[in-house]
């Protein structure tokens, strides 16, 4: 932790600005890659980059799609089998990022600090999400910085109603594996 503290203050001392992390979703529709905002949301951007370090997504699917509002993942396989998340992370909702289209964020429950794995990303202008008034919203961490075809090929699957859930692509779309990208890729 130091190091990395001491490597920021170089960085910004010598006046070159640190590169944003960068994630490759490997999709069976095609590739996404996302640029997360780790300045804006720290614990949000940490939480997803541990997690594609540790191989959790790959294998999951987009499990709900709705045109012209999301698309979201992070949670079941193909067969709907939902995988347990290693923690929660704080809301970081009101860091000035709004849900815009391209952008991603974390999927939550009525608890505005319940978001864990399951992110999505808005295929609209969803200013709903945001934090309203004193309230919390959605935490934006990231956007879409290629592949936002493959993203709107997803939005516009046909879906279905299976296992009581909603939106249900009819032919799974499967993260075969998320990604670090490197200064090479």
């Amino acid at each position: 932790m130091r190091n990395g503290f001491l490597a920021c203050l170089l960085f910004a001392s010598l006046g070159v600005a640190a590169e944003a992390p960068m994630v490759r979703l490997e999709t069976s529709a095609g590739n996404i890659d996302i640029e997360l905002h780790s300045d804006a949301a720290p614990q949000t951007a940490a939480n997803f980059l541990d997690l594609v370090d540790g191989n959790f997504y790959d294998g999951l699917v987009f499990h709900r799609v709705v045109a012209n509002f999301v698309i979201q993942a992070g949670g079941y396989d193909a067969q709907l089998n939902y995988r347990e998340p290693p923690r929660q992370v704080p809301n970081e909702s009101r860091n000035g990022l709004a849900n815009r289209r391209g952008t991603v964020a974390m999927a939550r429950l009525a608890d505005p600090h319940s978001a864990d794995a399951q992110f999505y990303i808005n295929v609209n202008d969803n200013a709903h999400l945001d934090p309203q008034g004193g309230g919390f919203g959605y935490t934006v961490f990231g956007r879409v910085a290629a592949g936002m075809e493959t993203v709107t090929d997803i939005e516009l699957t046909d879906t279905e109603v299976r296992n009581r859930m909603a939106g249900v692509p009819v032919t799974p779309v499967v993260i075969h594996r998320a990604r670090r990208l490197t200064a090479t890729d």
